[in-house]
């Protein structure tokens, strides 16, 4: 494998760039912030390192991130129905 990485190639990026403020983990690729400052210094096998740990930690997120109901919860016009179980 070729260990000239370029900067932008195997950036996780997906211009989603909002950090969780419970994790510390961008909502869009999962990094760090220390991770997404270093990136571009960091060695091809540091990044492939990162890169292994993503998806697990995106799952992680979206598992612990619970529906509040929305707008419509906020403005309660939720359905009996629905809310009585």
């Amino acid at each position: 494998m070729n260990d000239q990485v370029s900067p932008r190639a195997d950036s996780p990026c997906t211009k989603i760039c909002v950090v969780d403020p419970e994790t510390g983990l961008c909502i869009g690729c999962g990094r760090k912030t220390a991770e997404i400052a270093g990136w571009l210094r960091m060695s091809p096998d540091d990044r492939r390192d990162v890169l292994q740990l993503l998806p697990e930690r995106l799952a992680t997120m979206t598992r612990r991130k619970r529906r509040k109901g929305g707008a419509r919860a906020k403005r309660g016009e939720l359905r009996d129905d629905i809310c009585a179980g």
